[in-house]
């Protein structure tokens, strides 16, 4: 069998990732962040000023847990104390995700956890919390680490007033769950607009719940070739200019 993708830096993967995201509803113009942690203990993130639609490899930076740019050109985002925060108390955590997709904010405003209908809305696994974060600048450390604390072992969590925070132990985790998160959010929507609905069944439920977003074979690399479709030179390296 034919490899379903190339071989990819984690740079690449954490612009492929953002790219996929963008198109899954986490769109909300230069919000959020996305922080990958490397074997050395540091970050690579998205940096500010991009939209997460544009990022190239190139324009990938790296960081240290106290948010110092150690590696690019680019700005390091405003809200990134949350994700430090996480990354120092959860080392099963690889990949964090924190953005403003339309229906998980929606929940989130409404300060409810959305039901869960349909295998599809399932498949990344994990217990998502509801977190009222909003004690302080989001951009606090003080706030940032209540935030967390808050949190506890979850995997995922809708942040009141604000947007989602997704983790994973790779990349691939990463997707699937913030995938699967929007979809519920936005399937519990419609089908409370025509009435309750079903809740997933056990013994469904909690088979899902207990999966850790590695699982769906083949599911992030059929995204990310979609990007690489829309964009055929997003894994060629950039080269200086040598006017």
């Amino acid at each position: 069998m034919s490899k379903l993708l190339p071989d990819l830096t984690p740079h690449q993967e954490l612009a492929i990732l953002a790219r996929t995201l963008w198109r899954e509803g986490y769109d909300d113009h230069l919000a959020g962040h996305i922080t990958y942690r490397q074997g050395d203990g540091t970050l690579l993130c998205n940096p500010w000023l991009l939209l997460w639609e544009e990022i190239r490899p190139e324009d990938v930076i790296r960081i240290d847990l106290e948010g110092n740019l150690l590696e690019g050109t680019w700005p390091v985002p405003l809200g990134i104390p949350l994700h430090l925060a996480l990354h120092r108390v959860r080392p099963d955590v690889t990949v964090a995700v924190h953005n403003h997709p339309r229906f998980g904010t929606v929940w989130a405003d409404l300060q409810r956890i959305p039901t869960c209908h349909d295998q599809s809305s399932a498949l990344g696994g994990g217990r998502l919390a509801l977190v009222d974060e909003y004690d302080g600048p989001v951009n606090d450390p003080d706030s940032a680490a209540r935030a967390v604390t808050a949190m506890g072992d979850a995997d995922l969590a809708l942040l009141s007033n604000h947007g989602v925070f997704v983790l994973g132990s790779s990349i691939r985790a990463a997707h699937q769950r913030a995938v699967a998160l929007e979809q519920r959010c936005r399937t519990a929507w419609h089908v409370a607009a025509v009435g309750e609905g079903r809740p997933l069944p056990e013994p469904a439920r909690s088979f899902f719940e207990r999966h850790d977003g590695n699982g769906f074979a083949g599911f992030w690399e059929a995204m990310a070739r979609r990007e690489l479709r829309f964009d055929p030179t997003l894994l060629d390296a950039a080269t200086a200019d040598t006017g």
